[in-house]
């Protein structure tokens, strides 16, 4: 079994599982602190995230600009709705490339584990069709590429 699970649900959900070694204080943290989130979140082979500028606390924004060199680049922006230290994260995120598309809305639990942390991440889209567009981006290996990295720092 993959450490990332992903599942569709509904018309417009996305639900994301990921085991982590490190304990849930750590992948909560590496969520929120912009010295983290540069090591993990970029971490495709010839990306870079040359801007990384969050507002950790709630109604606070965020802001992602990943370049890819000739593959091109991309910006995620949001703002933090509910932040549970070690537990829960919820906020909207969107993806611009260069028009922003519709809004995500996340909602992140961090559970302690026998083994370190369960990451559930359920993504709800407005619509099918936007949901599709992502998942044909490619999504959960992007996301494994990140997490495996996330996992590394965590630890």
């Amino acid at each position: 079994m993959p450490p990332l699970q992903l599942m569709l649900e509904g018309d417009a959900d996305v639900v994301v599982t990921r085991q982590f070694k490190a304990p849930p204080e750590n992948v909560y943290r590496a969520h929120l602190e912009p010295e983290l989130i540069c090591q993990w979140m970029a971490s495709w082979p010839g990306w870079t995230m040359p801007v990384c500028e969050t507002d950790s606390r709630e109604g606070g924004a965020f802001r992602f600009e990943f370049d890819g060199g000739e593959e091109g680049a991309f910006t995620t922006t949001g703002e933090y709705i509910t932040l549970t230290p070690s537990s829960l994260i919820v906020h909207v995120e969107r993806m611009h490339m260069p028009d922003p598309a519709p809004d995500s809305h996340c909602h992140t639990t961090f559970e302690a584990s026998e083994t370190g942390t369960l990451l559930t991440l359920r993504m709800s889209l407005p619509d099918a069709e936007t949901r599709q567009g992502m998942m044909d981006m490619g999504i959960a290996d992007g996301m494994e590429l990140s997490y495996s990295k996330l996992d590394e720092i965590a630890s």
